[in-house]
């Protein structure tokens, strides 16, 4: 069976996500926002169509985005760096960013501050396609439903009309029984 690709689009609301976070939670939501929201950009969907370099940015763009949480959530630079398993200086060119990860991340977390981050995430919804010969079939079997449903209707009428010709008959023959039993 041939099947055909429907793009549909999801948005996702992240404008709840908490930008000053006071707990590990709020730490994770913002991390996972500022991923999501970075990755979903057309900027980076562009970069990361390259095999080859996918894997380095979406490690990047974790790190700039855990180092920027955690940053907001007050935490120093040395203790950034130990929780996220990179050095100080890596963890500091992001967030001022030096990077272009550390760039990305930026710029998606002020979009969260003017609670402006809606990202919408295409993805292919399959659709199956009916293959014409099957089509045809079902057409083909409706017609002949159709004329059954005519042939139905035509048979009822046919035997109403047998009855009533059969009712008239047994009241002949009930007269003719009277008329014959007085003899």
């Amino acid at each position: 069976m041939e099947k055909e690709e429907k793009l549909e689009e999801i948005t996702v609301d992240l404008s709840k996500v908490p930008v000053s976070p006071v707990s590990k939670k709020d730490i994770q939501r913002l991390e996972m926002a500022l991923i999501i929201g970075t990755l979903y950009s057309p900027e980076v969907l562009e970069l990361i169509r390259d095999p080859i370099e996918r894997a380095t940015w979406v490690d990047s763009l974790a790190v700039a985005a855990a180092a920027l949480a955690r940053s907001k959530a007050g935490y120093s630079i040395g203790q950034i760096a130990d929780e996220v398993g990179r050095s100080e200086t890596s963890i500091r060119a992001h967030l001022t960013g030096k990077t272009k990860a550390g760039q990305l991340v930026l710029k998606t977390y002020e979009k969260l501050v003017r609670g402006e981050l809606k990202v919408v995430v295409p993805f292919a919804a399959r659709a199956i396609a009916v293959p014409e010969d099957i089509e045809r079939r079902v057409k083909e079997l409706e017609e002949e439903r159709k004329k059954l449903l005519n042939k139905v209707k035509q048979l009822e009428e046919e035997l109403k009309s047998t009855k009533r010709e059969l009712e008239e008959k047994s009241k002949v023959i009930e007269e003719i029984k009277k008329l014959v039993s007085r003899i």
